[in-house]
């Protein structure tokens, strides 16, 4: 499962990135950094990149979720610093819900 929730949000960041004005990473995968220090998006881009994702994986999986919710938020270690961690966060949104 991580391996497809990874491809679906390296997706939605090429989607998103058309939108925006910052420079996307030339290739991305589970290890590619989206938010904070050496991220690419700002706090707007990653809120964008949350909608995007949430649909997504509506779209593909069937499932909704929430994934800037209080529990996200709470964390220590930010579930939005890389691809592979937003990945890891939605599957255990997606394990919960079904």
């Amino acid at each position: 499962m991580k391996s497809e929730l990874v491809s679906l949000i390296v997706k939605a960041v090429r989607e998103v990135g058309e939108l925006g004005s910052a420079p996307l990473p030339a290739t991305m995968d589970g290890e590619t950094p989206l938010f904070g220090r050496e991220g690419f998006l700002d706090s707007l881009g990653l809120v964008t990149l949350m909608v995007a994702v949430e649909q997504a994986i509506e779209d593909e999986l069937g499932v909704s979720v929430s994934l800037a919710d209080e529990r996200a938020l709470s964390q220590r270690t930010s579930p939005y610093r890389t691809v592979g961690t937003l990945a890891d966060y939605a599957d255990s949104l997606i394990q919960a819900a079904v």
